[in-house]
C-alpha cells in the first residue's frame, strides 16, 4: 500500500498537537462553524481553513455519551443545539462539496443489541463463548455504521473533513502501516475515532498457527494500548478471513466482537455483500486509508461518493461503537 503523507513525520506532529490545544468542546465548536461561513471562511482559501480548524474539536457523531434529560436545559435549549447543528453540517457540506448535508444520527440505545454470528459465518465449535462474528448490527435505526481498515494513508484533510461534517467512523489499524506516524491516529483518536484492532502485520490468519495468530492480535491490542492508551474491544481479521483459533485467540486478549461489512466503498463505487445495492438498518460499510497512488480519488472523494448514497438512501452515519 502507498500513499504516504509528504512532509516531515516532526513537521507533521507538531502542527497536530497546535490544533489539539486549540480544540474547543461541545456546541460552541459549531457556533464557530457558523461565524466562519458568515464572515465567508468557510468558502476560503486554505488559510482560512487552517483557521477554522484551529476552532474546531472533533465533532463526531456519538463521541461522547448523550447527557441526561437535566443536563442539557430546557426543550427550547435542547432544540436550539440541534438547530446550530443542522446548520453547522450545511455549511460544512457545501465546503467539502457535498450536495446534501449528512444527515443527523439519532441517540444511541441506553442499553447496546444482543449481537450474535451471522447465520453462515459460524466456525468449528462456535458457541457463545467466542466473540460473534457479524455483518450487520441489529437496530431499527435508520443508521449505518462507516469503518475504515489499515491506516497506510494518512491525510490531514480526511481529519478536518469528517470532523466538520460531524462524521463518526472507526478505525481498524495494521501497526505495520501505522507506525511511521501514530500522531496521525493519535489526532484522530482526540476528534472522537475508536481505534480498533487489524492485527500488527495484515497476515492471512487461517495459514498461521494458534499461536501465530495469537501474536498477530494480541500484540496488535498490546501496541493500541501502548501508543493510544486503551485495550480494544472491537477486532477485524484482514480480508475478513478467520477460523476457530482467531476468535479463540482474539477472546484471550479482550476481544468481545468481531464485525465484518456489508458493503465497501471506494471514491467511485460502492461494492455490495449481496446482490441488491441497498442499504439496511446497522449495515456496516468497510473501506481503507488509502489515496491517489492507489485509487481514482484521495480521502475526501470517497467520503463524498459514500456519502451521497447514505445520504440518498435516508440513513444517518452512527458510531459503531455505540452499539457494539
Amino acid at each position: 500500500m502507498n500513499g504516504r503523507e509528504t512532509g516531515t513525520a516532526a513537521d507533521g506532529r507538531q502542527r497536530r498537537r497546535r490544533g489539539l490545544l486549540r480544540r474547543r468542546p461541545g456546541y460552541a465548536v459549531l457556533a464557530g462553524l457558523l461565524v466562519a461561513a458568515a464572515s465567508g471562511c468557510a468558502a476560503g482559501g486554505e488559510d482560512a481553513g487552517g483557521a477554522q480548524e484551529a476552532k474546531l474539536r472533533a465533532g463526531q457523531a456519538g463521541a461522547e455519551a448523550a447527557p441526561a434529560a437535566g443536563a442539557l436545559g430546557t426543550r427550547a435549549e435542547r432544540a436550539h443545539r440541534a438547530e446550530l447543528a443542522r446548520a453547522a453540517r450545511a455549511v460544512a457540506a457545501k465546503k467539502w462539496g457535498l450536495a446534501v448535508a449528512p444527515l443527523a444520527a439519532p441517540v444511541p440505545p441506553a442499553a447496546k443489541p444482543r449481537l450474535t454470528t451471522r447465520e453462515g459465518f459460524e466456525v468449528e465449535g462456535q458457541d457463545e463463548s467466542l466473540p460473534p462474528v457479524f455483518t450487520r448490527v441489529p437496530t431499527e435505526d435508520k443508521v449505518v455504521f462507516l469503518t475504515m481498515d489499515d491506516g497506510d494513508d494518512k491525510d490531514p484533510e480526511l481529519l478536518k473533513m469528517m470532523s466538520e461534517l460531524n462524521i463518526p467512523y472507526s478505525a481498524f489499524l495494521s501497526d505495520y502501516v501505522v507506525r511511521d506516524d501514530y500522531a496521525y491516529f493519535a489526532d484522530a483518536q482526540a476528534r472522537g475515532v475508536v481505534l480498533n484492532n487489524h492485527t500488527l502485520n495484515h497476515r492471512y490468519l487461517p495459514g498461521l498457527s494458534y499461536e501465530e495468530q495469537k501474536h498477530e492480535i494480541c500484540g496488535q491490542q498490546d501496541v493500541i494500548e501502548k501508543r493510544f492508551g486503551k485495550r480494544p474491544r472491537i477486532f477485524r481479521p484482514p480480508y475478513g478471513n478467520y477460523n476457530t483459533d482467531t476468535l479463540k485467540a482474539a477472546k484471550s486478549c479482550g476481544i468481545t466482537a468481531v464485525p465484518l461489512w456489508e458493503a465497501e466503498a471506494f471514491p467511485d463505487r460502492m461494492e455490495w455483500r449481496e446482490g441488491e445495492a441497498k442499504l439496511h438498518p446497522g449495515d456496516i460499510i468497510l473501506t481503507h486509508f488509502r489515496g491517489t497512488k492507489e485509487w481514482q480519488g484521495s480521502m475526501p472523494d470517497l467520503i463524498r461518493s459514500v456519502m451521497k448514497v447514505v445520504t440518498d438512501q435516508g440513513y444517518a452515519v452512527a458510531r459503531l461503537e455505540d452499539y457494539v
